[in-house]
């Protein structure tokens, strides 16, 4: 089968070393341009074109899919299936309708649930405790063509979003696979989503960091969770903001206000929250290195 492959982060280039892995025929590889770093500008290469390299697989990295251009290219390439995982663009109906066996596009989630560009951040904000890979055949509109597999796994309670990212890049790998071998042998199934049960992630921003003392425990570690690798939560500790990678459920009998700050010493910083208090075990403060909290303290005492 004459696969073209599209995708961009490490989620996707796990996808396509399977394909490698698997003997599947990649033909061409589609991705996002090289980004300028900000020391040097010295432009970086996704992993996916650091890999398609390695195997000496030609790259394409459009800015636009509504070019004639990669019409053209794609229809060189001849083919028979083309495989869509974490690339950042919709493709359009010319591109849709090319391959005779579809687009396939392997999904960060258990769809209907969390379409969109942040599935995995946003299953670990909302505290679900279950989540999983979907694959489909692409439609016009984001992420609701028809499904063909779906694979389910639990969110572990301590497990960060970054944590699922690795798991699930796997996972997704794997479903992949198994649905080219499914398409290629004419038994994929075809599972219209209900849209009854549709919800959406959108992408996350940096405006939703602050970490709310007047929400639960777990509201709270699970904010921290889901914004880890980025954009990391912050606490506001006596006018420092702190980033915050981990922390944990503290139980208190101290009656305070959400917001208070109950203590610091070697086990970390305290500060109550809606029903009871959260334990700041790892942060980072403005234009230091992130470290255990209890190790920040000793060389920044907190007046409480």
């Amino acid at each position: 089968m004459r696969v073209v492959f599209m995708g961009t982060p490490n989620f996707a280039a796990a996808s396509l070393q399977r394909l490698y892995d698997d003997g599947f025929d990649v033909v061409g590889v589609f991705t996002q341009p090289d980004k300028q770093q900000n020391r040097g500008m010295k432009h970086q290469m996704s992993p996916v074109k650091s890999l398609a390299l390695a195997h000496a697989t030609p790259v394409f990295q459009p800015v636009t899919l509504k070019d004639a251009e990669v019409l053209r290219q794609l229809c060189a390439l001849m083919p028979d299936v083309i495989a869509v995982v974490a690339y950042g663009k919709l493709l359009p109906p010319e591109i849709l309708s090319l391959p005779p066996y579809g687009c396939i596009n392997i999904h960060g989630s258990l769809l209907p649930k969390y379409r969109g560009a942040a599935p995995i951040q946003r299953a670990v904000l909302d505290g679900e405790t279950t989540t999983g890979v979907t694959s489909m055949y692409m439609a016009p509109q984001m992420d609701a063509g028809d499904m063909i597999f779906t694979e389910e796994t639990p969110i572990g309670d301590t497990e960060t979003a970054g944590d699922l990212f690795e798991r699930l890049a796997v996972i997704g790998a794997a479903l992949l696979s198994k649905t080219l071998w499914a398409l290629a042998d004419k038994t994929a199934p075809r599972i219209k989503q209900d849209e009854r049960f549709v919800t959406v992630a959108p992408p996350l921003s940096k405006d939703m960091t602050p970490i709310d003392w007047g929400k639960s425990t777990r509201e709270i570690l699970c904010h921290i969770r889901g914004l880890i690798p980025w954009p990391v939560a912050t606490a506001d500790i006596g006018g420092t903001v702190f980033k915050v990678f981990r922390a944990e459920a503290v139980q208190t009998d101290k009656s305070a206000a959400p917001g208070t700050f109950l203590s610091a010493d070697a086990n970390g910083l305290v500060v109550t929250c809606r029903d009871g208090a959260v334990r700041l075990l790892e942060v980072q403060a403005p234009g230091g290195k992130r470290m255990a909290a209890g190790d920040y303290l000793r060389g920044h005492p907190l007046c409480q």
